[in-house]
């Protein structure tokens, strides 16, 4: 006989800290039909209770090293060691509909990491002390919600409860109005953009779109990131990486770098790939005072009040070059690599700040110099600037091409 998944909405919290948010959590999820079950991440050996439907130490025996990772004693492996069960737990559950999760800095710890590898689309909020500070490191490349509860989570009080209610019904609207996409006819392919490449892409949407389905990654570090994890998921069957700026960042600590990794998913996966210089020109930084003082003699535009440009110089470029041309080498499938001849973003032009026609060739003679091509690894050169119509109608019937050979 085939046995019934009820699905659950998991709760995670620390048990010996936190049972009156998760139990009143559990109240307001099942006022709206909604089937709670509470997962205690305590990192101490926590009495039973028949409030909680899987225990700590049931959690704790997921770890890679048993439970005696977990309960060790000293506080920082604790979380570490339950964060990392955690991860092995949560994500071979199938009656997950989804998931709340409540801490402060040690639970959220805890938590994010293992709802960070949960499937994009299943509901997830984060009710987080730390959620109205820098949320990159728990949030990461996937969709979770962070609610921030503006008192500490340590008992309900005439605040807290509405924040824990707002949350739950929230939860509880995801639920019972899920959205089911449709049968998708056509693959999909993942396209970086940044404002200063935006008429390119929207341009080569334009060419694509009757035969793929277009997402767009804004190249902010973690854009780039969530590309590549929807690549890797399979979601994602090719690439135009029309904005590969987050190398700047990387190369000149700039606030939105790529990962070390970069392009290890085009890699491994062999998907079709079109890269170009898209915001080669430019480093990201914050309000014109976070620019470090080694670089205050540099050319600068401010981009808007909270986001600072700075040009990348010829050095750079030449770095940039070999990094990207190392690491389209460990790409055995279908690349293409297009070299704007005009400019790298609208900042790029001849009567704009970023005219660097030095920097830019320092770029691409390094590039040619370490790329290895090959029939299915090319470099292609064009006399148009990155957003001119030309060039993205190129780059996107180039892909097309691709898709039709293999």
């Amino acid at each position: 006989m085939t046995q019934i998944v009820i699905p659950h909405v998991y709760l995670l919290g620390t048990v010996d800290t936190k049972s009156d948010e998760l139990i009143y959590l559990c109240s307001v999820l099942e006022k709206n039909g909604v089937q709670p079950l509470i997962v205690d991440v305590s990192t101490n050996m926590t009495p039973a209770s028949a409030n909680i439907e899987i225990s700590a130490q049931t959690v704790a025996a997921c770890h890679p090293d048993g439970a005696t990772a977990v309960f060790c004693g000293d506080r920082g492996r604790a979380i570490a060691a339950m964060s990392i069960a955690l991860e092995h737990f949560l994500p071979g559950r199938a009656d997950i509909a989804g998931v709340i999760g409540i801490g402060g800095s040690g639970g959220t710890a805890i938590v994010a990491p293992a709802l960070q590898a949960l499937p994009i689309g299943l509901p997830k909020i984060l009710i987080s002390t730390v959620a109205s500070g820098n949320i990159e490191l728990y949030v990461g490349e996937s969709d979770i919600a962070m609610v921030y509860p503006v008192v500490d989570l340590q008992g309900l009080n005439r605040i807290s409860r509405v924040v824990l209610a707002n949350a739950a019904n929230a939860m509880a609207g995801m639920i019972r109005h899920r959205y089911i996409p449709p049968s998708q006819s056509h693959p999909a392919l993942g396209i970086t953009m940044f404002g200063v490449t935006t008429p390119c892409v929207t341009e080569a949407m334009h060419v694509l779109e009757h035969d793929f389905e277009c997402l767009v990654f804004h190249a902010t570090g973690s854009g780039g990131k969530s590309m590549e994890r929807l690549v890797a998921q399979g979601v994602i069957q090719g690439v135009l990486d029309i904005t590969t700026t987050e190398f700047c960042d990387f190369v000149a600590g700039g606030i939105f770098p790529c990962e070390v990794s970069r392009l290890d998913v085009i890699a491994r996966t062999k998907v079709p790939y079109v890269g170009s210089c898209g915001g080669l020109d430019m480093v990201n930084f914050g309000a014109i005072e976070t620019v470090p003082e080694r670089y205050r003699d540099r050319v600068f535009v401010q981009h808007n009040p909270f986001i600072t440009l700075m040009r990348t110089t010829p050095a750079e470029c030449r770095q940039i070059g070999r990094l990207i041309g190392e690491r389209l080498n460990r790409c055995d499938g279908p690349v293409r690599f297009f070299y704007p001849e005009g400019g790298f973003s609208q900042l790029d032009r001849p009567d704009q700040p970023f005219y660097d026609p030095m920097a830019d060739e320092a770029f691409r003679d390094v590039l040619l110099a370490t790329l290895q091509q090959t029939s299915d690894r090319r470099f292609i050169s064009l006399p148009f600037a990155i957003n001119d119509p030309s060039f993205a109608q190129a780059m996107a019937e180039e892909l097309i091409q691709i898709f039709k050979e293999n």
